[in-house]
């Protein structure tokens, strides 16, 4: 009876603070099971700008808004010792601005590249995870979404299996990789020209290993891309895949943690060549089309990814990356070059903690034989105006505030400017504006 007792209060306690963790074995900081979720909307606006032309992608140059919404359940459960599996079914609803169309450095990570004005349901990770403890001190797992808690050592082999996306794994950084938390540009949160494996929505299927020793940790992963360049159905059984390895340093430099971590990846599948595309096009009097000249290919990559501490409640991050100009974009966006930099302050400098304001820019460029397919007429994944008579980089500039409400409630402000959308110098500047709300248990 009082075992019984004691489980019905750790039930209704956890209920009263909205998290749920099960099956906790007696004097073990370990979870058997685990039920968590999210939801977040979003609400983004821009004003009228000028647009002496536009095309079948550009961003519409009228003052427009358009919101997004999902909620997100993220269920756990130990299978064995290391082995955990997980399943997170989710529904999501609403558009980007333009439908997700007019700007290579999107101004938000929350919407998806398949708009729907009613909810429907996806179920975006199914996947299994086994821990291989390799020595060295126990460490703590905190429970988390995704996470069950409990210890491993320092040295470790982690293999993840299933559908999930490349970017839990990859390009990871504490300070902007979190569109529910933190920063919401594309180009921020990611390495901008990663072209990472990814259906409409951003999951693949995929194995990935990773392996840390002391200081360091080597990442790889084999995944499958879409089956034609930015569709929602992904091949099966790697016929067209993604390549990706990482290797991350874990340093102090004065006195304060920071990370190095350096990326190369290489996409192989039926993919267009620029240069082709308009070729064809000129030999036919036609619009370039990149689907028109699609054939077995590679188009590899690298990214260079920064975070350092500063003091406790300040941290920066750089990121930095790059991609084969020569052929289109397969998942991702059109950027072939990309270099961003920023800050992250917690708020106890004026005494909420919890609080969170950011601030980044980003500059985003086009390889030249990608300017010549846009300014021929071309249409990519984000972009095509229908004409590119005057090239200029992407600059983005943003800043945000994240206040945080109560223990499971956040909500935030956001400040885009974005010059030169899709690289026209003709178009824009853009001030993009955005509220946030998202719930967690």
């Amino acid at each position: 009876m009082t075992a019984l007792s004691n489980a019905r209060r750790a039930t209704i306690m956890a209920l009263a603070t909205l998290s749920l963790a099960g099956g906790a074995r007696a004097g073990q900081a370990m979870e058997d099971w685990s039920l968590h979720g999210q939801a977040t909307f979003v609400e983004q606006y821009h004003p009228a700008f000028k647009s002496p032309y536009r095309g079948t992608n550009s961003l519409d140059p009228g003052s427009r808004g358009d919101e997004t919404f999902d909620a997100t359940l993220f269920a756990g459960v130990r299978l064995w010792d290391g082995g955990e599996a997980y399943i997170n079914p989710e529904v999501d609803q609403g558009f980007g601005l333009s439908n997700t169309l007019g700007i290579a450095g999107f101004p938000s990570g929350e919407a998806y590249k398949v708009g729907e004005s009613t909810p429907y349901f996806r179920l975006q990770r199914v996947f299994f995870r086994q821990t291989f403890d390799l020595g060295g001190n126990a460490e703590n797992i905190e429970a988390d979404a995704n996470q069950l808690a409990g210890t491993r050592t320092a040295d470790n082999l982690v293999v993840t299996l299933g559908k999930f996306s490349v970017t839990d794994i990859f390009d990871d950084n504490a300070y902007a990789h979190d569109p529910r938390n933190d920063f919401f540009n594309w180009s921020i949160i990611d390495s901008g020209a990663f072209d990472y494996a990814a259906d409409a929505w951003g999951y693949s299927y995929g194995i990935a290993a990773e392996w840390t020793q002391a200081w360091w940790t080597l990442r790889a992963g084999l995944f499958d891309l879409s089956r034609v360049p930015n569709t929602t159905a992904l091949v099966r059984g790697f016929g067209q895949y993604e390549l990706v390895a990482e290797a991350e340093a874990r340093h102090s430099w004065w006195g304060e943690p920071g990370k190095v971590k350096l990326l190369g990846f290489v996409n192989r599948g039926q993919m267009g060549s620029y240069s082709d595309a308009v070729a064809l096009a000129l030999a036919t009097q036609a619009t370039p089309s990149t689907a028109l000249v699609r054939k077995p290919a590679s188009r590899p990559g690298a990214a260079l990814n920064l975070e350092q501490q500063i003091t406790d409640n300040l941290g920066v991050f750089l990121r930095a990356s790059l991609n084969d100009g020569s052929k289109e974009a397969y998942e991702f966006t059109e950027i072939n070059r990309s270099l961003a930099l920023g800050l992250s302050l917690t708020g106890s400098v004026w005494g909420r903690p919890a609080d969170t304001v950011g601030v980044a820019g980003v500059t985003n460029t086009l390889s030249t034989a990608a300017r010549n397919y846009f300014a021929a007429g071309g249409m990519g994944i984000l972009i095509g105006d229908g004409r590119l008579p005057r090239y200029g980089t992407e600059e983005i500039g943003e800043v945000y505030y994240s206040a945080q409400m109560t223990d499971w409630l956040a909500a935030s402000g956001d400040y885009q400017l974005i010059v030169n959308p899709a690289y026209s110098r003709d178009r824009g500047p853009v001030s993009v504006v955005s509220v946030r709300l998202h719930a967690h248990f």
